[in-house]
Order: structure tokens, then sequence, then C-alpha cells
């Protein structure tokens, strides 16, 4: 029983020390729950070899993220899908968005050059610490989409001979 208690002290202690830490204004970036990588990251941006960015969202808000230097596309995307969930959970409870359709509608672009391809890097568009990338509208052309109509059309009426 005792040693119970004793455990419970010492999480209550870490508990608090870490809300203290978490609290202060040297480390306001660092987010609430943070995991590994968003420390490791953080620790990379104060030695120089990561970034923040920051994004323009379309009601002319904006948020702030940090990448490291050799990041592409898809890993600003997924950063910006994270830190968007973690500020809607914090402020309105769970709340889904779906991102496929915010991909295949909008788009990322910085000095009017679209981020399409989530295979380039970051710094191939120039986007370096403190730089700005914002959304845009942009609806996928028929051709760039993965699966045409005619595709799904087959696949189904296969299906339907066998049975």
């Amino acid at each position: 029983m005792e040693e119970y208690n004793n455990c419970s002290t010492k999480k209550a202690r870490l508990h608090s020390v870490l809300t203290t830490l978490l609290d202060d204004p040297v480390l306001a970036d660092v987010p609430k729950n943070p995991t590994l990588a968003d420390v490791d990251t953080l620790i990379s941006l104060e030695l120089g070899s990561a970034m923040r960015i920051s994004i323009l969202k379309l009601d002319g808000t904006s948020f702030d993220v940090t990448m490291m230097n050799s990041a592409t596309v898809k890993d600003l995307k997924l950063a910006i899908k994270k830190k968007v969930n973690d500020m809607e959970q914090s402020s309105m409870g769970h709340r889904h968005i779906s991102w496929r359709h915010v991909w295949a509608n909008y788009c990322l672009s910085h000095h009017n050059s679209k981020l399409l391809d989530d295979d380039d890097r970051l710094q191939n568009f120039g986007i370096r610490n403190s730089s700005q990338v914002q959304f845009i509208p942009y609806v996928m052309t028929k051709e760039s989409r993965r699966h045409s109509k005619r595709r799904k059309h087959r696949f189904f009426h296969g299906l339907n001979k066998l049975s």
C-alpha cells in the first residue's frame, strides 16, 4: 500500500513540475502534450536545422508550424493537419475535419507557386525560416485524380458478373 502511495506521490510531483515548466514563457512554443518528435524539432529549430513556417488560412488568421529544413510538402501537410486538429480539440472538443476534402479543394501556395507535388522539398520553393504559406482555392482536374470513373465502373461491373 505504501508503494502505491509513494508512486502516486511521485507522479503528482512530476506532473506539477511538468506543468510549471510548460507554463514558463521560454517554453511557450512547446505543445501541451509534446511527443519526442515535437521536442526534437524544437531543439533543431534552436540549433538552426529547422524552420518555423507561418500558415495563413482563408479567414485571414494564421498559425505557425515547425519543420525540419529537409521537409517535403507532404511533411508540411501532416504538420498542418496535426496542428489544426490539436487546436480544434483544445477549443471545441472532438470535431472531424475531412482532410481529403480540404486537399481536393484547396492547396498551399508560397509566392504564387502552388505546392502540389507531395514529394517536392520545401526549399525548392524558396521556403525558409519565417516564410509564410497560404491556403488558396484549387480544384483538381480529372486527369490528376488517381482513379477515373471508368476504372471504378469496370471494377464494380466485374463484381456483378461474378455473382
